[in-house]
């Protein structure tokens, strides 16, 4: 069976996430919203949004990338908020039928 292979990103709220005025929390939310769009923009990133109603209430997000997981870190760690400290990043390599998200997976290969 051939998979195609993609970086599952997961964002976390860390325990020790630095408390910020609102001002600046909106600030660095609208950088981090930015900074995602420019990753769709450039075709690294195919989708990512929020999470709503997960049993840990400290994981916040998921994106799905066209990178390798080592490049989606390199990336992911580059986002404003993870910067910040305000999330951090959690990467794994998420397989699928090839085919399944259209084209331009990481990588394509034969599960044994």
């Amino acid at each position: 069976m051939k998979v195609d292979a993609y970086a599952a990103v997961f964002l976390r709220r860390p325990v020790d996430a630095p408390a910020l005025p609102q001002d600046e929390l909106d600030a660095l939310q609208q950088a981090h919203l930015g900074y995602l769009a420019g990753l769709i923009e450039k075709g690294l990133v195919l989708v990512n949004g929020p999470l709503e109603g997960p049993a840990d209430e400290n994981l916040r997000g998921l994106s799905i990338y066209r990178t390798s997981i080592e490049e989606a870190r390199r990336l992911a760690s580059e986002d404003p908020s993870v910067k910040a400290g305000r999330l951090a990043v959690e990467v794994f390599t998420w397989l699928m039928p090839a085919g399944s998200l259209g084209g331009r997976p990481a990588a394509t290969f034969d599960l044994e």
